[in-house]
């Protein structure tokens, strides 16, 4: 039996997350089917992570296990011709039979997209988070920059009660700004439930003046979710890399 380890790109405005669900249209669920008759068998995906209702991916992995002799290239073409155009396969290729597209993954990055303007921008819907106001760029760094390091993220999270552990390592975390565009760029190796809204969320609140840049470290060493800020919005938020190598991470 092959295993495939398969990359593809989504928009999830459409959906309600990653994992299948039984009472809501998933990215996985689409994936099932389309690959199933594209492999003429029934399988089952596995994915990296999961996302929240609405949020996007530039780069997610899955692998599949298949007894399909497809090659790569048709494996490609006949799914994306299955599938509906906001879900495309962007590379497959024949994986070790101990790969795990979750398991195996050494950590993530993660992009937040700001439209910082009065006016809202008609090609940016539900891809871009519409911030009525300009972004304090000089204190959301000051601010940002304390998340960077190990630490223990359990004031950043939504529901903490299925993971072991809320220590959490970001290896950076920038802002880059480009007229009324603000992107925000995470790499660590790993997240809990909704920390990177929230972490955007008490940054707009410290640009807005609610919460000083200096409180990060003190809000961090509360852990409780109440000293952080507000949750920002799903679908400004895109899993943009997934990283299978530490060089990959750490560069």
């Amino acid at each position: 039996m092959r295993n495939l380890k398969v990359f593809i790109a989504y928009r999830g405005t459409n959906y309600h997350g990653f994992q299948r669900q039984s009472n809501a249209v998933t990215v996985q669920e689409i994936l099932e089917r389309c690959l199933s008759k594209v492999l003429n068998e029934p399988v089952t995906v596995t994915g990296c992570s999961r996302t929240d209702t609405g949020v996007h991916a530039r780069q997610f992995c899955f692998n599949v296990r298949t007894n399909s002799k497809i090659s790569c290239l048709g494996f490609t073409r006949g799914v994306n011709g299955e599938l509906p155009d906001d879900i495309s396969i962007l590379s497959c290729e024949d994986a070790d039979e101990s790969f795990h597209a979750r398991f195996d993954c050494v950590g993530k990055e993660y992009v937040y997209k700001l439209h910082c303007s009065e006016s809202k921008n008609p090609f940016a819907t539900d891809l871009m988070l519409h911030y009525r106001r300009k972004l304090n760029l000089e204190k959301v760094r000051k601010a940002a920059s304390y998340f960077v390091g190990t630490h223990d993220f359990a004031s950043f999270c939504a529901d903490c009660s299925n993971v072991s552990t809320t220590v959490r390592t970001i290896y950076s975390f920038r802002i880059e700004n480009c007229g009324d565009t603000v992107i925000m760029l995470v790499k660590g190796n790993g997240f809990l439930y909704n920390m990177i809204r929230i972490m955007v969320g008490t940054l707009l609140d410290v640009s807005e003046g609610k919460i000083n840049a200096d409180d990060i470290p003190s809000i961090i060493a509360a852990k409780n979710r109440l000293c952080a800020g507000r949750t920002a919005m799903a679908h400004g938020l895109y899993l943009n890399r997934v990283f299978y190598t530490r060089n990959e991470l750490t560069e």
